[in-house]
């Protein structure tokens, strides 16, 4: 089917921005990573043409390390497991404690089952393996029994596939769990391998794990509304399954994740506006060059470096280097956002600091930051005596 118009244009520039570099298929943690830094110009238009960066991150020569390692997810695959096994009574008791389902109401389905074969046995043994869009299908039916009120209709969903557009790509996400049958209410359900210690688990894997389950329930609720369903009958409350303490014993927590719901659908957003992410892109700029050359690519789409970016985008490495040779010491996003955002519109560290000692004139709009700089400064210089 040809394209036309803006359109075509549009698909047009995207394939000369990727040329022959590899396209990634967007799942469930790299729609979650969009919303990590939805500042960022340089994520989004690689995003939006579907560029893999991990190969982009090789030619630059800054190897990604980004990503999970075996270990993890095998230990996360055992976690899960055990929280499922014999017909999720684990996972049944969890959602009863937090949520007030009933653990002995309807069935746990298996939307990742073996088919039922309609031809000749597979002579190696082997289960015939459901497709994507089978997956899919099956994820709309049990959604649809639930919401009729089905008695025999399942209350735990397992591994449900949940079709998403991202910037005109269909991506496919698999939660691993739902609840279907709490006072009428679907519950996304998250579980992870970390441990919850006296009550408090660590703030980056926490805030990661609520950026997916946003994205699980962005997704699950546009398939709600596509089935004339309510689509606020999907909670933004998502129930979280972790180890607790150090016993490796399931613990669920409920929790709250309109703030992040709302953050990836603005990003999903941009990334379909693809053309306003284009408007200030230099005409024939492509990624796919020679490897001497595609560092001054890269670098024409501005970035918003942060630390955070090392655990949440393969390009991480090369945007701090370039972040910490901006300007004199640095771009202030290598500080983290906090710093960033108390320097108000102050991209790089050497001009924070002239503000701060007087050798520069603050411009229009600089000059409350530049007195709380030279305050600053002044309480430094007073702490150690004169000195410095």
């Amino acid at each position: 089917m040809r394209t036309t118009g803006t359109t075509g244009a549009i698909a047009g520039r995207l394939e000369q921005l990727r040329g022959e570099l590899p396209t990634r298929n967007h799942n469930a943690r790299t729609v979650a990573a969009l919303a990590a830094n939805p500042g960022c110009a340089r994520r989004g238009v690689l995003d939006a043409a579907g560029i893999e960066k991990t190969v982009l991150a090789e030619r630059l020569g800054f190897p990604a390390r980004y990503g999970r390692s075996p270990f993890a997810i095998g230990r996360g695959n055992v976690f899960e497991a055990r929280v499922k096994a014999d017909d999720g009574r684990e996972l049944r008791r969890l959602l009863a404690e937090v949520l007030g389902a009933d653990p002995d109401d309807g069935a746990l389905v298996d939307v990742d089952g073996p088919t039922v074969p309609t031809g000749p046995a597979d002579p190696t043994g082997r289960p015939d393996r459901p497709g994507r869009e089978e997956r899919v299908a099956r994820t709309r039916e049990a959604l649809l029994r639930a919401a009729s009120g089905d008695p025999d209709a399942c209350a735990i969903l397992d591994h449900p596939l949940l079709p998403l557009d991202v910037a005109g790509r269909r991506a496919y996400l698999e939660p691993d769990a739902m609840a279907c049958r709490v006072a009428g209410r679907l519950h996304v359900v998250e579980i992870k391998s970390f441990a919850i210690i006296d009550g408090s688990a660590d703030p980056g894997k926490l805030a990661s794990a609520t950026r997916q389950a946003a994205v699980y329930v962005h997704a699950l609720r546009g398939l709600a509304q596509e089935l004339g369903l309510d689509p606020e009958s999907v909670s933004t409350d998502i129930v979280l399954v972790c180890a607790q303490d150090f016993a490796n014993r399931p613990i669920a927590v409920v929790l709250d994740v309109r703030r992040e719901l709302a953050t990836t659908r603005r990003r999903l957003a941009r990334l379909s506006g693809v053309e306003e992410l284009f408007a200030e892109l230099p005409e024939g700029l492509t990624f796919d060059v020679a490897e001497e050359r595609v560092g001054a690519a890269v670098a024409r789409v501005p970035a918003a470096y942060l630390p955070d970016c090392l655990s949440a985008c393969e390009l991480a490495l090369f945007c701090r280097d370039e972040a910490r040779g901006c300007g004199t010491g640095g771009g202030v996003g290598t500080l983290g956002t906090s710093v960033r955002g108390a320097l108000g519109g102050i991209d790089d560290i050497g001009t924070a600091l002239a503000l701060a000692d007087g050798t520069r004139a603050p411009e229009p709009g600089q000059e409350d930051v530049a007195r709380l700089l030279r305050r600053a400064q002044a309480l430094r210089h007073e702490a150690l005596g004169g000195v410095g």
